[in-house]
């Protein structure tokens, strides 16, 4: 069995290996291979036919004989070892031997070379040692580094010990500090902070999660025991999901296994702890530390305080700004360049088949160079292991003295602490990014020794200058990251961060300046007017007050007024009608439209009217015309009093002259006679007074043909049409008077007013530079302009009187 060597990319080799050799024993790529040794024949047969001594042909097919009897035909196993993770070999069937042997040699060669010195490094003495848990082989570039910078990030998990753990912080540990019942400064250099919390103030109260997940005020050294209690499986927790980050290849099983000798070399290694600490110590101290820093930042927020959030989030934003660059660069050597070379190798293997049938096109010393060219790819890809083994160690040794150095609190001692846990974590990203920057050069490199180091020079110089390029952008960075902490960006911190619809479109409109804004969901639009801003403003208000709401009420009032006095004398003009009418007329009511009167002649309807009205008159003892009066809805006043004068008058003057008489004559006795006479007549007298009404307002002409004396008949018709039409005037005047009424009490009870900033409109720029400068002049004159303004929008109108001069006309014409 042929082994190949993967370095975290065994899964991938395993699929690649496979479906090369399916595509290898496959009838379409017989047919394929069939094809392109045809046409490699023919060129072979006519550079023969040509040249015969150059031997073409025979060349031609001595080459491709071996290629295929050698390299592809043979088929064998191959076994893929995964050399940075735990799975069990990984066997492929029916390889082509070209592919096996090619890839086994140079993969096998590769990993002799990364072995030989990563075994050569842990042995040697003192600091020069390499872990075995820190080398490429098993764990990749710069794993120490790596696994420093993520157990600096790591939090408990549980949200409700979390809380309770910044809430005892909060409520208890500060106050020991500021007492000085904890030394700050040893606890700023402690190198376990947790133990030092465990005396707290037991005068002091913080709320902590009992068993039942709810929450209960107890002392501080009670809620120490309690959050002590659960602090190893919080812990243990956090070092289970570190061992799944840092170990991504192995099972959890395995990777939970070998996560306390990673974190311990680690830390051990780069001088940050001693020997006696163990990888839960060391995770639980780097939570606590983070749980200290988050107390302290969420102070502000406690005592909404501003000026501390400002601050806080400031610094916050230097430092994430100023390790950017750092953490980029360092993702490169952890992800980028190996997932690159895994890449390439996976391509080489795959495109074998290809190179099959390039291969038999050729012949002779071309064949030689195909081979030798694929070849050298395969050797420049198992270059770069051993070639990161060595960048691996050598980054590790600068990598623990910074670290040291960033890790000392005095007097020689090295911890993780408050003191130094910002540092430690800037060196381990730092040292990261340099490493980053050199596996740049790791291909040139490679491909520079494949070439027996003619271009090893040239590959280091454009290296440099790429590495100076990349140092200055970062640089900026840091810098830029630095200056906002202080006096450029601190004080324009976007707390809610400006988002834009993109179901909403705005446009200004070129001549007026006014923006609109759509929604292309709804349809709806909203305008922006252009306007003058600043400190003045000259407004002119106008609303609806009680004095409008009681000059409405006056208004429905009068016109309530005038339709009863139309009314009356409306019913006045009936009864004289019925009064003068022949009973014996034997004519038919002539009625337009769809009104008829059936087969009764009119004669008959009035003498059954007069009939009704001497009987009621006879009942009651009041004149016939008054009860006839009553009968059209009239009163009996109206209908004694003014039977001839109103023949003289305007309808308008007689409306007047009524409504005069009735408010100063009118008694309690006539309307205990108007009462007597309604409760008299029945429905069906009341239905027939009111049907006889309803034909004579249609055809008021018939008046003159059942009236016996002809001049009094069309007087009456003529004074009938006048009363009709004042009374239909008076209704529609009354309609729209209580309309208006409602309208402004509903906004007298809105509050609604109309009001409207003279200064803000563009086309008084004037006036507004006038403002700025004196401010001085009042605002009487625009008040009565928007008086006269929304006198000319309302829809009051206009109640004429006796003295207006109108003309005769106009009032028998208008709606009022």
């Amino acid at each position: 069995m042929w082994e190949i060597f993967a370095y975290q990319n065994s899964d991938s080799l395993f699929g690649i290996l496979n479906a090369t050799a399916a595509i290898a024993g496959a009838n379409t790529f017989k047919s394929a291979l069939a094809i392109v040794a045809f046409c490699g024949f023919v060129a072979a047969l006519v550079a023969y036919a040509i040249a015969p001594q150059r031997l073409q042909g025979w060349n031609w097919l001595v080459s491709v004989t071996l290629v295929l009897s050698v390299l592809f035909v043979p088929r064998v196993t191959v076994g893929i070892v995964d050399k940075t993770g735990s799975s069990a070999v990984r066997i492929v069937d029916n390889v082509p031997f070209g592919l096996a042997a090619f890839g086994s040699l140079t993969s096998t060669v590769g990993n002799t070379l990364t072995e030989l010195y990563e075994t050569a490094m842990q042995v040697l003495p003192g600091s020069a040692n390499l872990p075995s848990e820190l080398s490429y082989q098993k764990n990749g570039l710069l794993f120490g580094n790596r696994l420093i910078r993520e157990a600096s990030t790591v939090v408990f998990q549980s949200p409700s010990f979390r809380t309770d753990l910044i809430t005892f912080i909060n409520n208890c540990t500060i106050y020991d500090l500021a007492s000085g019942h904890i030394p700050a400064e040893e606890f700023a250099a402690s190198s376990d902070v947790w133990p030092m919390m465990s005396t707290p103030n037991p005068a002091r109260f913080t709320p902590v999660t009992d068993a039942t997940g709810m929450q209960v005020v107890a002392p501080c050294t009670e809620a120490y025991q309690r959050l002590n209690a659960q602090m190893p499986a919080q812990v243990g927790r956090i070092q289970g999901l570190l061992a799944l980050r840092m170990n991504p290849t192995l099972s959890g099983m395995a990777a939970s296994a070998v996560i306390a000798g990673q974190v311990q070399q680690a830390y051990l290694r780069n001088g940050i702890a001693n020997a006696a600490a163990s990888a839960a110590d060391i995770i639980r101290q780097n939570a606590m530390i983070n749980a200290v820093i988050d107390t302290s930042l969420l102070a502000g927020q406690r005592i909404n305080d501003p000026a501390s959030m400002l601050l806080a989030v400031g610094r916050a934003q230097a430092v994430a700004q100023t390790n950017a660059a750092w953490i980029n660069q360092g993702k490169i050597a952890e992800q980028a360049l190996p997932v690159i070379r895994n890449t390439i190798e996976a391509i080489t293997y795959a495109i074998f088949p290809i190179v099959i049938l390039l291969l038999l096109m050729t012949s002779g010393r071309e064949t030689m160079m195909g081979l030798k060219n694929y070849v050298s790819v395969l050797i420049w890809i198992q270059l770069w292991p051993p070639l990161y083994a060595i960048l691996n160690y050598m980054a590790m040794v600068y990598a623990a003295r910074d670290m040291a150095a960033a890790s000392a609190v005095g007097n020689g001692v090295n911890t993780l602490s408050l003191m130094t846990s910002s540092s430690i974590y800037s060196s381990a990203i730092s040292g990261e990014a340099v490493v980053g920057y050199l596996t740049l050069s790791i291909p040139l490199i490679a491909w520079a020794g494949l070439k027996r180091m003619e271009t090893f020079g040239s590959a280091l110089i454009g290296n440099t200058q790429m590495l100076q390029s990349t140092v200055a952008s970062a640089s900026g960075t840091a810098a830029s990251g630095n200056v906002s902490l202080g006096n450029t960006s601190m004080d324009q911190v976007t707390l809610a961060p400006t988002r834009n619809s993109a179901f909403f479109a705005s446009h200004q409109d070129d001549v007026s300046g006014n923006t609109y804004t759509s929604n292309v969901i709804s349809g709806l639009t909203a305008a922006r007017a252009l306007a003058n801003e600043g400190p003045v403003s000259r407004i002119v208000d106008a609303k609806v007050t009680q004095q409008h709401v009681q000059a409405a009420s006056k208004s429905v009032a009068a016109a309530q007024t005038e339709s009863v006095a139309a009314t009356r004398e409306k019913a006045a003009a009936l009864s004289d009608v019925l009064m003068h009418a022949d009973s014996r007329t034997s004519g038919h009511s002539q009625a337009t439209g769809t009104s008829a009167t059936g087969s009764e002649s009119m004669g008959e309807r009035i003498g059954e009217l007069q009939q009704i009205v001497k009987t009621v008159s006879a009942a009651t003892g009041a004149g016939e015309q008054q009860v006839a009066a009553v009968g059209f809805g009239g009163s009996s006043f109206v209908g004694a009093k003014v039977p001839g004068a109103l023949k003289v008058l305007s309808p308008f003057d007689a409306g007047i002259q009524l409504h005069a008489k009735g408010t100063k004559e009118y008694s309690a006795s006539a309307q205990k006679q108007d009462q007597l006479i309604r409760s008299t007549l029945r429905s069906q007298d009341k239905a027939k007074f009111q049907q006889f009404a309803d034909t004579l307002s249609r055809n008021s002409n018939a008046i003159s043909s059942f009236v016996r004396d002809e001049r009094s008949g069309h007087e009456l018709a003529a004074r009938f049409s006048e009363t009709v039409a004042r009374s239909e005037r008076a209704e529609a005047n009354l309609r729209t008077q209580q309309d208006f009424s409602e309208s402004v009490s509903d906004a007298y009870q809105r509050g609604e007013t109309f009001s409207k900033d003279l200064a803000k409109e563009p086309r008084n720029i004037k006036l507004f530079e006038e403002l700025l400068r004196y401010e001085e002049q009042g605002s009487a004159a625009e008040r009565i302009k928007m008086d006269s303004y929304l006198g000319n929008i309302t829809k009051t109108p206009t109640v004429f009187t006796k003295n207006s001069n109108i003309p005769r006309e106009a009032l028998i014409n208008s709606p009022f």
